[in-house]
């Protein structure tokens, strides 16, 4: 990332510019994710039932679960917003999305995601996209890059009945699974979303199963649930830092159980997600779809 220190049209955070209207800085939870996002749609079609965002953003959750609906003309005001990110000099990544999915089920037919991510490169942005729309994002690897992007998917479980009943209409967790396996295969940098964190057995065998093709990991526990009152959050977040640390997996635990860490824990929030430099010049690499 780079800025022009002392720029009157950026904010105090060095990274973000200001009058920007779709591309902003995502706060509390969200803001453990990434620095910069953008949401292209409205409304997500999972119908995960521990999903809080139709109340942060004033939307009947019968109607945020029905189905995703792209927000008029969001490709052209992400180009308006990314032109001053350029103007500025910043390379900051993007992550698609927070308060959706870049892979629901509307996304099939409308391909905004993909749209998105063309400016975005366009512009010099690096993006990450989080999900849990599994082989639907198949259909992009080829605007992926090594150098600079990010593949996430949010896991919850490995069983797809439990799936089923807590995220009833996003890809089962095989098929997510299977996808970030490509996408790291191809050299893709990938990470996992263990959040909500509902059943501490299988957040457990979540890490063991993937730990050869996830790069990272976020882990953070349920809320607004009954379940998170009948969870020993001490317990998990010892068991869970000893698994992460056995297997030498790089690894952010989340604000919520951030009580429970060791004193002095190393547990930087944001880390290094590609191994070498940006290089625009490399061609893409392109993922075997099997």
């Amino acid at each position: 990332m780079t800025f022009l220190k002392g720029n009157s049209m950026l904010n105090e955070d060095g990274y973000s510019v200001k009058g920007c209207e779709v591309i902003y800085v995502p706060k509390g939870q969200a803001g453990e994710y990434s620095k910069l996002a953008c949401n292209p749609y409205k409304g997500c079609g999972h119908g995960c039932v521990y999903c809080y965002v139709p109340g942060i953003i004033k939307m009947s959750r019968a109607e945020f679960d029905r189905i995703a609906v792209p927000k008029p003309g969001f490709v052209e005001r992400v180009r308006k917003d990314a032109k001053k990110y350029q103007a500025h000099g910043i390379t900051e990544q993007v992550m698609i999305a927070f308060t959706t999915d870049p892979y629901c089920p509307a996304d099939v037919e409308h391909k905004l995601t993909r749209d998105v991510m063309w400016v975005l490169i366009e512009f010099g942005l690096a993006f990450c996209t989080l999900t849990k729309g599994g082989s639907r994002a198949l259909r992009d690897p080829d605007l992926f890059s090594p150098f600079r992007d990010v593949f996430a998917s949010t896991l919850t479980t490995l069983d797809p009945d439990q799936s089923r009943e807590w995220e009833r209409d996003a890809a089962l967790p095989a098929d997510r699974m299977a996808t970030l396996k490509q996408f790291h295969n191809a050299g893709i940098f990938t990470w996992v979303s263990l959040e909500p964190v509902y059943d501490t057995a299988m957040t457990i065998a979540l890490i063991k199963e993937t730990a050869g093709y996830v790069d990272h990991y976020k882990i953070g526990k349920i809320n607004y649930h009954r379940r998170s009152r009948e969870i020993d959050w001490r317990q998990f977040t010892y068991d869970v830092l000893k698994v992460l640390n056995d297997l030498g997996k790089s690894h952010y635990i989340k604000k919520d159980l951030q009580p429970f860490l060791p004193p002095g824990y190393d547990n930087p929030r944001y880390v290094r997600q590609a191994n070498v430099p940006i290089d625009h010049s490399k061609e893409p690499i392109e993922i075997d779809h099997g």
